[in-house]
C-alpha cells in the first residue's frame, strides 16, 4: 500500500521540529523551502555586528535530513496552497499531499509606511544580516575621511526602531562595536561622534518582561550611550533622515527596522482561511483549518488564542506548536486524539551587552552576568551542529577576553551605501 505523504512547507523552528517528530513515521515526508540551510535567526544581529560569521548560525538542510527514511528535501520556493485539491503550488511544479504542515514564518511589518520600507534595513534573512555589517562598515570609512560636520554626523547616526529584543541586543552590540572595536580602527572618529538611538513607540523597552527588569535594559542601555526615545513613532524616512511623529528629523544614513513583523506572504495566497491582525492565520484548538483538518499551521503564521490573546511570533512557540502537529497527524493515523494545543511559556530573555542580560525563567527573574551567561549557554544548546557550538564559543570567548570582533568583511559595496553617498 502507498505510504501517506505529509508535507511540510518551511524549515524554521516550527517546520523542522514537525519534520524531526515525523522522520521516523511511516509517512513519505516532502520538506520544502526557498533555502537550503535552517537559520537561528536569534543571532543574526550578532552576524550584523560583526560578531559572527554566517556559516556559524546555519545548517545545511540536507546535512540535517540525509538520515531520515522515506524523506525528501526540495530546495523550492512556495507559490500557494490549493486546500481543495491537496496540491502545494512552488516553483518546480505541484505537490500532492495527504497532510499539510505550513510553516513558513513570518515577514517584517512595515505598517504601509512605503518610504520607511524603501529605505530601512530589516533583520530576517541571513542575506540581510551581511547587508547590515556592509552598511556599517562603509558608514564608517566615508565617515573617516567626510570633512563636512553633518554630512558626517549623517554617517555616524544610526537609528534603530523597536524596543524589543532585536532592537534591544542590536543596540547594545552596535555601541560595544563602536566603543571596543571602531575606536582603534577608525582613530580619526571619536566615539562621542556617534549615535545610537533606539526609538520605541511605547512608553517601556522589553514590554513583555517584569517593570523592573525594562527599567534595568533601560538604564543599562542609557549608561553605555545609547540614547533610548521611549513614545517616539517613525512616520518616515529618506536615504538621509528619519521623520519622528510631530515633525522631528533625525539626519541619519542607517535605519534599522525591528518594530513589527506580520505573518508570511504565502498566508495571503491561501484562499478560504480566516484571518487576524498581521496577516495570521487563525487555527483550531488542534493547530488545524477549520474546513480543512488535514492542514496545520504553526509558528508565525497561526493565530492560536491562548488566554483572551493570540501568542507571540517566537521561535518557542513555533517549535512546540511543530511538534504537537506532528503529534497529531500521528494520534489521527493511529485512531487517537490529543488534548488541544498548549503553549508552556519557558521565560524569555534578552542581552544588553558585556555580561549583562535581563531574563525570566520558571517565574523567576535574572539580570546581570547571571542572566547573559544563562542567556549564552541557552543560545549555545539550541544551536544546531558541533561545529556551530564550537564556532560561536570560541568566537564569543575571544571577543569577551580580548574585546574584538574578527568578522569586520566589507564583502559588498552594492548596496543602499553606495546609492546614497555616490
Amino acid at each position: 500500500m502507498q505510504k501517506k505523504r505529509v508535507v511540510v512547507a518551511g524549515m524554521g523552528f516550527g517546520g523542522l521540529r514537525a519534520s524531526k517528530a515525523l522522520a521516523e513515521s511511516n509517512f513519505e515526508l516532502i520538506m520544502i523551502d526557498r533555502h537550503n540551510f535552517h537559520l537561528f535567526q536569534p543571532l543574526l544581529y550578532q552576524v550584523a555586528t560583526a560578531g559572527l560569521e554566517e556559516e556559524a548560525i546555519a545548517y545545511p538542510l540536507r546535512g540535517l535530513t540525509r538520515k531520515w527514511p522515506n524523506s525528501t528535501f526540495l530546495l523550492s520556493e512556495i507559490l500557494g496552497v490549493d486546500l481543495i485539491g491537496k496540491t502545494v503550488q512552488t516553483d518546480t511544479g505541484p505537490i500532492s499531499y495527504d497532510y499539510l504542515v505550513v510553516a513558513t514564518g513570518s515577514r517584517t511589518n512595515f505598517f504601509n509606511m512605503k518610504s520607511v520600507e524603501t529605505h530601512a534595513f530589516d533583520l530576517k534573512r541571513l542575506s540581510q544580516a551581511e547587508d547590515i555589517r556592509n552598511h556599517i562598515l562603509l558608514m564608517f570609512e566615508y565617515a573617516s575621511r567626510e570633512k563636512n560636520p553633518e554630512r558626517r554626523a549623517a554617517l555616524l547616526t544610526f537609528v534603530i526602531v523597536g524596543g524589543g529584543p532585536t532592537g534591544v541586543e542590536f543596540s547594545g552590540a552596535l555601541r560595544e562595536l563602536i566603543v571596543f572595536v571602531f575606536s582603534r580602527d577608525y582613530p580619526t572618529i571619536a566615539v562621542s561622534e556617534t549615535r545610537i538611538i533606539l526609538v520605541e513607540a511605547a512608553n517601556t523597552l522589553l514590554a513583555a518582561m517584569p517593570e523592573h527588569l525594562r527599567l534595568y535594559a533601560l538604564q543599562k542601555l542609557r549608561s553605555m550611550g545609547v540614547e533610548v526615545m521611549l513614545e517616539g513613532r517613525v512616520v518616515g524616512a529618506t536615504a538621509e533622515s528619519v521623520e519622528l511623529h510631530g515633525g522631528t528629523v533625525i539626519p541619519s544614513r542607517t535605519l534599522l527596522w525591528s518594530a513589527g513583523v506580520a505573518a508570511s506572504d504565502l498566508a495571503g495566497r491561501i484562499d478560504g482561511v480566516e484571518r487576524a491582525a498581521a496577516g495570521r492565520i487563525v487555527v483550531q484548538p488542534d493547530l488545524s483549518l477549520k474546513e480543512h483538518p488535514e492542514v496545520f499551521v504553526v509558528g508565525d503564521m497561526a493565530c492560536f488564542i491562548a488566554n483572551g490573546a493570540p501568542l507571540p511570533m517566537m521561535a518557542p512557540v513555533a517549535s512546540q506548536q511543530g511538534e504537537y502537529a506532528a503529534g497529531m497527524i500521528l494520534a489521527r493515523e493511529q485512531g487517537k486524539t490529543l488534548p488541544p494545543f498548549h503553549y508552556q511559556d519557558k521565560g524569555s530573555m534578552a542581552t544588553i551587552g558585556r555580561s549583562s542580560a535581563v531574563a525570566v525563567a520558571a517565574g523567576m527573574t535574572f539580570r546581570g552576568y547571571i542572566a547573559w551567561l544563562a542567556w549564552l549557554l541557552l543560545h549555545l544548546y539550541y544551536l544546531i551542529g558541533f561545529r556551530n557550538r564550537l564556532v560561536v564559543m570560541m568566537n564569543w570567548t575571544y571577543a569577551y577576553w580580548f574585546q574584538e570582533r574578527q568578522v569586520r568583511l566589507i564583502t559588498s559595496k552594492k548596496r543602499r551605501a553606495d546609492k546614497t553617498l555616490g
